[in-house]
């Protein structure tokens, strides 16, 4: 599977659970999306839920940014890096995150870093709709969220 192709179902399911919680107030959506209610009412929307195993060292994860807004990507590459191709890296050089080198590519590695799984940081970025928030802050095109440009 491509970061594309990831990234694209994981807005689809992101978009199927947000319609089912349109009764609900934004700090309580923000909240029925921690880790320990995912796995209990949300088994799909993630591979691990199935072990109940957590992506990052965290007591307290939230997962409604499981796919960080900062986290770029390009499944032909961005660039080349030491000889390599460098597939993806973070937009704000967070000192929690690492790379991935394998012979001829390099991936960033997110697990380190914790910025996008805090509520405060979710409540400070919120919006309902996960590609339009993805959209203003540069992750994805705002043509591909369908919105217009800030």
């Amino acid at each position: 599977m491509t970061y594309q192709e990831w990234f694209d179902a994981h807005a689809s399911k992101h978009a199927n659970i947000m319609a089912k919680l349109t009764h609900l107030r934004d700090d309580e959506v923000i909240r029925y999306f921690r880790f320990e209610n995912m796995v209990r009412e949300e088994n799909d929307f993630c591979p691990l839920y199935a072990t109940n195993t957590r992506c990052h060292d965290t007591p307290e994860l939230n997962c409604y940014l499981c796919a960080c807004p900062y986290f770029r990507f390009n499944d032909t590459g961005l660039g080349i890096k030491e000889g390599k191709t460098l597939f993806s890296l973070c937009a704000i050089e967070t000192p929690h995150g690492g790379e991935f080198h394998t012979d001829t590519a390099i991936h960033h590695d997110c697990s380190g870093c914790l910025v996008p799984h805090q509520e405060r940081y979710i409540a400070w970025i919120f919006d309902r709709k996960w590609l339009v928030m993805m959209a203003k802050v540069g992750a994805v095109e705002p043509s591909y969220a369908k919105i217009t440009p800030l």
